[in-house]
C-alpha cells in the first residue's frame, strides 16, 4: 500500500494517514483504491462507486469528512476510468458487475457493507443490491441514470450528434485546444449545481480525459453504448431487500429529479431524499452534506434489526436538513 497525506478541510494539523492510497486487483482488473477511517473491523464499511468518466478522486473531500466521523470507507477506480485497467471489448455493465462483486466479496470481513454510488456508480450499487449472495446491508443511489434522464443523455443514446461533430473535426491541429476550451466550459455546468464554485483541480481531472481526437471519440462512443445498456440495466429491482436511499438532486442537468422519483416508486420500501440545492455530483457540491447523509444512513442500517419479512424499511432513517419521503 502507498500512503498519501491529505489535509482535512480547515485543519492544518491533519492526520497524515487520513487517506490511504494503494493498488489491488478485482476480477482480473488492477485498480487504485482510496481508504480512510479506522483500519480495524467496524459496525459498517462504506464502499463508494464513482460515475462515468470520473474516478475515486471525486470522493476525496467526502472521504476525509467521513473518516473524521469515525466511518470506515473504501473508494475504487472502476475499470476503464482513473488508474484502473481498461474495459475489454463488449458489454460494459457485466464487466463492471463482476468487478464490483469482487470488491464487495473482499470487504466481507469489515462488517455490514453500505454501497453508495453516484451516476453510473448509483447504477452499479443498485445492481449489486439485487444479489442475495453479496454482503450488502444498505444502498445509497445518487442520481442513477436510465429512469427519466435529461434531453442531453437521451440525445447521446438516440442520436449521437457529438460523435458526428467529432468526426468532422481535424484529428490534429487545433483539436486539443478546441476540446479543452469546450470541456472547461461545459464540465462545471453539467456536474455542479453552481459552476461558479467549481474546483479547478476537479475540472482539470475531467478535461484531462480528452487529450486528443482518439480519446474523445472513444469516450463519446462508450457513452453512447452505456446509454443503450441502461435500457435493460434495472430488470431485477424487485429483488432488492436491503434498505435503499434514493437521492435526487434538484439542480442536476444530466439526471432529472423525476428519475429518482421513478426509482423510488419501483422499489416501494425505499426512501427518497430530494436535495434541491445539489447538482449531478453532490460530492463536489457539498462534501460535508454528503458525508453527513451517508453517516446517518449507515447508522440507521446498523441499529435497525433485521426482521422476518422486513424488506429493509425498519425504523425511519432521520437525515437532517433534507426533505425525505
Amino acid at each position: 500500500m502507498e500512503r498519501e497525506t491529505t489535509v482535512k478541510p480547515g485543519s492544518p494539523n491533519a492526520d497524515p494517514e487520513a487517506l490511504r492510497v494503494g493498488y489491488r486487483s478485482f476480477a482480473g482488473s488492477r485498480t487504485r483504491v482510496l481508504e480512510a477511517g479506522p483500519r480495524e473491523q467496524q459496525a459498517t464499511r462504506v464502499v463508494l462507486l464513482h460515475g462515468y468518466c470520473d474516478s475515486a478522486d471525486t470522493w476525496r473531500p467526502a472521504l476525509v469528512e467521513l473518516a473524521a466521523a469515525g466511518t470506515s470507507i473504501l473508494a475504487v477506480d472502476l475499470p476503464g476510468f482513473g488508474e484502473a485497467d481498461p474495459l475489454r471489448p463488449g458489454a460494459m455493465l457485466p464487466q463492471l458487475d463482476a468487478f464490483v462483486d469482487a470488491v464487495l466479496d473482499e470487504q466481507r470481513s469489515y462488517g455490514k457493507i453500505i454501497v453508495a454510488g453516484n451516476s453510473l456508480g448509483g447504477t452499479m450499487s443498485l445492481r449489486a443490491a439485487q444479489s442475495a449472495r453479496l454482503p450488502v446491508a444498505g444502498v445509497v443511489s445518487i442520481a442513477a441514470p436510465g429512469f427519466v434522464d435529461s434531453w442531453l443523455v437521451r440525445a447521446i443514446g438516440r442520436y449521437p450528434l457529438p460523435l458526428r461533430l467529432a468526426a468532422s473535426l481535424d484529428p490534429r491541429g487545433r483539436w486539443a485546444v478546441l476540446v479543452g476550451s469546450v470541456a472547461e466550459y461545459v464540465v462545471p455546468r453539467l456536474l455542479y449545481a453552481d459552476h461558479g464554485v467549481a474546483a479547478a483541480e476537479q475540472v482539470q481531472r475531467f478535461t484531462s480525459l480528452f487529450p486528443d481526437y482518439r480519446s474523445a471519440t472513444t469516450r463519446l462512443e462508450q457513452a453512447r453504448q452505456l446509454v443503450e445498456e441502461l435500457a435493460e440495466a434495472y430488470q431485477g429491482l424487485d429483488r432488492i431487500r436491503v434498505p435503499l436511499l434514493v437521492v435526487a438532486c434538484g439542480r442536476d442537468r444530466l439526471v432529472t429529479p423525476a428519475s429518482g422519483e421513478r426509482l423510488h416508486a419501483l422499489v416501494p420500501h425505499s426512501r427518497l431524499l430530494l436535495r434541491s440545492e445539489w447538482g449531478h455530483c453532490p460530492q463536489l457540491d457539498d462534501p460535508s452534506g454528503l458525508a453527513e447523509m451517508l453517516t446517518y444512513f449507515a447508522a440507521g442500517v446498523t441499529r435497525t434489526p433485521k426482521r422476518d419479512g422486513d424488506a429493509g424499511g425498519g425504523e425511519p432513517i432521520t437525515i437532517p436538513n433534507a426533505a425525505a419521503g
